[in-house]
């Protein structure tokens, strides 16, 4: 017999969010950990807000739901809030029921930008690694470093000299004041000369030669050798020395000899001798067509730890991958270094947490 297809609206449900999603849900996991790492951080959300005035976001809501808008790929915060208005699976995992109201998209930001002016992307991120550690998942003497682009939220258009009394040959006369048609050619623009009037942290670059120059910040991440895990991350201005240089940030000093894979780039005499000054064995891969030839030698390259270093690096690509198609880094969605850094940070530990999720499911 066919159905009835007549709608009437219910008057009451007597069916839970938490019955409605599966025991069996992918999310369920990455929820119990949060719980965790929120009851940690607890009384670090106390020092952010005043114990009078109005309520704000409660901050254990608000980093769920950027964990979501990361996880589903949700291009930005107006949408985020669409999608709680209406998506069940999404009030559950922030803790809604089902009758409370969705932040206005305004209010939202600013709730974020108090835990940004926090660093509590930071220490959700130590949280996180502290939970794998916990686990034993983490390996202490063994790690690749890397970095990789991220494509600001900018047009060409918008590097202009420094100089405002200096202009193009596109600016006499703009077709379009909105979107003028710009004419680059024969051009010298430089970062010294040149800056982006949307957001003045990013840097003209490119990474390797004969590629597009963007306007992009870069992201590096340190990951050990036993999962896969990233042990820490930041976001720096681009130039041709920041990977590096952000290497040796985020390795720190330690007494413990460790050992730091790396693809050709990081093959200079400067950076390898550093390595070696604060006790890190540098596994990187050989750059023989460098001036003067590889700073790494056999007594580095014959070791059997090398080979093993040289395979797993090559993971650190998953990570930038994920990052890029998943959390949608590719192109930020941000403007200003504090703010995407904060995003990239917070993103990171979001792998981390899936990681950790797939490292421990039971089958």
């Amino acid at each position: 017999m066919r159905g009835d297809n007549e709608q009437q609206a219910a008057m009451y449900s007597y069916i839970s969010p938490e019955q409605r999603v599966p025991a069996d849900h992918p999310l369920r996991p990455l929820r119990k950990m949060t719980d965790e790492i929120f009851k940690q951080l607890s009384p670090r959300f106390d020092q952010l807000y005043s114990r009078v005035g109005r309520p704000s976001i409660a901050p254990e809501r608000l980093l769920r739901a950027l964990l979501l808008q990361v996880l589903y790929s949700v291009r930005s915060e107006r949408m985020l809030m669409e999608q709680l208005q209406y998506n069940l699976l999404f009030r559950w995992f922030v803790g809604l029921n089902m009758d409370d109201a969705v932040w206005d998209a305004t209010t939202f930001t600013k709730n974020r930008d108090r835990l940004l002016r926090g660093e509590i992307a930071e220490e959700f991120f130590a949280a996180v690694l502290s939970l794998a550690r916990s686990q034993e998942l983490l390996s202490d003497e063994h790690f690749t470093v890397d970095g990789t682009l991220v494509e600001g939220w900018a047009s060409l258009k918008s590097f202009q000299p420094k100089d405002k009394g200096r202009r193009g040959s596109g600016d006499d006369k703009p077709d379009d004041p909105g979107n003028p048609t710009v004419n680059f050619h024969g051009q010298k623009r430089s970062n010294e000369t040149h800056q982006s009037t949307t957001d003045e942290d990013l840097r003209l670059f490119k990474k390797t030669k004969g590629s597009e120059a963007k306007l992009a910040y870069q992201g590096h991440v340190l990951m050990e050798h036993r999962n896969g895990l990233v042990v820490n991350a930041t976001l720096t201005k681009a130039s041709g020395t920041a990977e590096r240089e952000a290497a040796l940030a985020l390795l720190g000093k330690r007494s413990r000899r460790r050992t730091l894979a790396a693809d050709k780039a990081y093959d200079t005499q400067a950076f390898i001798a550093e390595l070696r000054t604060i006790k890190v064995t540098p596994h990187v891969a050989q750059n023989d067509k460098r001036p003067g030839g590889s700073a790494i030698d056999q007594r580095t390259t014959r070791h059997p730890g090398y080979a093993v270093s040289q395979r797993q690096r090559k993971r650190v690509e998953e990570i930038f991958g994920w990052l890029k198609t998943v959390a949608l880094l590719r192109k930020t969605r941000h403007r200003g270094q504090q703010l995407v850094g904060w995003i990239f940070k917070f993103a990171t530990a979001a792998y981390n947490l899936v990681r950790i999720r797939n490292l421990t499911a039971v089958t």
